[in-house]
């Protein structure tokens, strides 16, 4: 069994494809449970509604850095609202939250003011916690140690090997990917890493140029047996406990 632990597949406004041909495909391949991740209030919710719909599939709740206009009262009364959320069953982390100073015009201070808000949101429930981190390292680790997280995991990792390191040593997961499969990119040891595909972003090969799909966390797993030098079936025995461990699913 293989699980995608981060895929976007309820966001129509990014996967074009219905659930029952991507569950479909995904259950052809031998992924038999998938995470979809909120990246803000409203797409939260829509994951939980998605996953509230189909037996295979469990959700986040989150807000990418990206989408926060430092409106704190808005962003108090969303997490308000959202409070009848944080009991679904099928919640299983809080995420994809983080910073993100990779493009221009980022505000630093609002990525840090939400991001504090939702380490709060996984401490007092207790959730693990997806995060998205690109460039911002510095910041990210004195404010992560202000909070008391069951379990975190670097989703879609490819930052430094002092980065790796450090993540290595406060007990982190990191998601492999797509990325994986065609970029230079330091690689965390086997019994440290979850799969998943960031669905419909960083398709993997051979399937590069096509819409990325759950399924291909079967692709990913063949590069992994390939780059760890194990059998496919205990990469996917390794990778798919660590999910149940973190996720509790």
């Amino acid at each position: 069994m293989l699980v995608d632990s981060h895929c976007h597949i309820h966001d129509k406004g990014l996967f074009e494809l219905s659930a029952e041909e991507t569950l479909a495909h995904a259950h052809a391949n031998g992924v038999d449970k998938c995470i979809v991740i909120g990246t803000d209030p409203i797409d939260s919710k829509n994951a939980c509604e998605y996953a509230n719909a189909h037996a295979e599939v469990w959700w986040t709740y989150g807000y990418h850095p990206n989408d926060y206009d430092g409106d704190t009262a808005t962003l108090e009364k969303a997490l308000s609202d959202a409070k009848l959320l944080f009991s679904d069953k099928k919640l299983v982390a809080i995420g994809e939250i983080g910073l993100d100073y990779h493009f221009d015009g980022y505000n630093k201070a609002f990525q840090c003011d939400l991001l504090e808000h939702m380490l709060q949101i996984a401490q007092d429930y207790q959730l693990p916690v997806s995060f998205h981190i690109r460039d911002a390292f510095d910041d990210f680790w004195p404010i992560y140690s202000n909070f008391h997280i069951p379990t975190s995991v670097l989703h879609s990792f490819s930052d430094s090997k002092k980065n790796l390191r450090e993540g290595l040593d406060r007990g982190f997961y990191f998601g492999v990917n797509g990325l994986a499969t065609f970029a230079d990119i330091a690689h965390p040891p086997l019994e440290r890493i979850i799969f998943e595909t960031d669905a419909p972003f960083l398709t993997p090969k051979p399937f590069r140029g096509t819409i990325n799909m759950p399924g291909y966390v079967k692709n990913i797993a063949e590069w992994a047996a390939d780059y760890y030098q194990q059998d496919f079936a205990t990469v996917s025995e390794i990778t798919t406990e660590n999910v149940k461990k973190i996720f509790k699913i």
